[in-house]
């Protein structure tokens, strides 16, 4: 039953370049150029046609994979400030947190798709043109998204439609941080000279999450800035979304 949006095959900019970088310095005088380092270099990559969620995975949807038996209940039902979240009829509609990179896959797999890559999550966040945020490269403000803690909690999937990515994909900044398929190595976009569907390191300490979150600031919900955990962690401020191959 979930909604997806189509990405179209062809090439994108991953990354952030030189100019990018010094521009969001000049824009930003407290930020630090050392932020930036597992970003660079911006790189051209081809990816191949995809879809992916228009939404991350939300409470519901979660749910009717642990009723199948093929997902775990989350860690805990509550979320930061409601005492009850996961199972409430109110925040059925609001993303499913508190689930590990295991539980993730274990969904997608039901669902018969797959996480999506680190490549394919920042392309359907930011399309071909380089820009800052999914929605373009005006600074955020809460009419786009949920960050900074102005809400103090996570929002109902989908509720800000101006946010949109160019291929309609929501919440792509800001909401939940979302697992990816890829293991995380700051030096992965220096470590290659061919970037056609890439799938991430053969081997890390922990995998990619991408998006930021409800309590981030603007820097953290870039379309291009990485993040990784341990798999098998479990906290209020995670979820996902899936992806699936024509």
């Amino acid at each position: 039953g979930m909604t997806l949006v189509c990405v179209p095959a062809g090439d994108f900019l991953m990354g952030s370049t030189d100019e990018q970088i010094d521009q969001m310095l000049a824009d930003n005088p407290s930020w630090d150029a050392d932020w930036f380092k597992n970003e660079k270099p911006g790189h051209t990559v081809y990816l191949d046609a995809y879809w992916i969620d228009q939404t991350e995975v939300t409470n519901a949807r979660y749910a009717q994979c642990v009723a199948a038996g093929a997902c775990r209940r989350p860690e805990s039902d509550r979320s930061y400030t409601r005492s009850s979240y996961y199972g409430s009829s109110q925040y059925a509609d609001f993303p499913v947190i508190e689930v590990s990179w295991d539980d993730a896959v274990d969904y997608c797999t039901w669902a018969g798709r797959q996480l999506p890559s680190e490549a394919q999550w920042e392309k359907a966040a930011r399309g071909t043109d380089g820009r800052i945020y999914p929605w373009g490269n005006q600074a955020p403000n809460t009419n786009l998204l949920n960050y900074f803690n102005n809400l103090g909690d996570t929002t109902a999937v989908g509720s800000y439609p101006d946010g949109a990515s160019p291929y309609g994909a929501l919440d792509m900044a800001g909401n939940v941080w979302e697992w990816t398929a890829d293991w995380y190595d700051s030096d992965y976009y220096s470590s290659r000279t061919t970037w056609r569907n890439p799938a991430g390191p053969s081997s890390g300490d922990g995998r990619v999450l991408r998006g930021g979150s409800w309590g981030i600031g603007s820097r953290d919900v870039r379309a291009a800035l990485r993040r990784w955990d341990a798999p098998g962690l479990r906290f209020n401020d995670q979820g996902f979304r899936c992806r699936l191959s024509p």
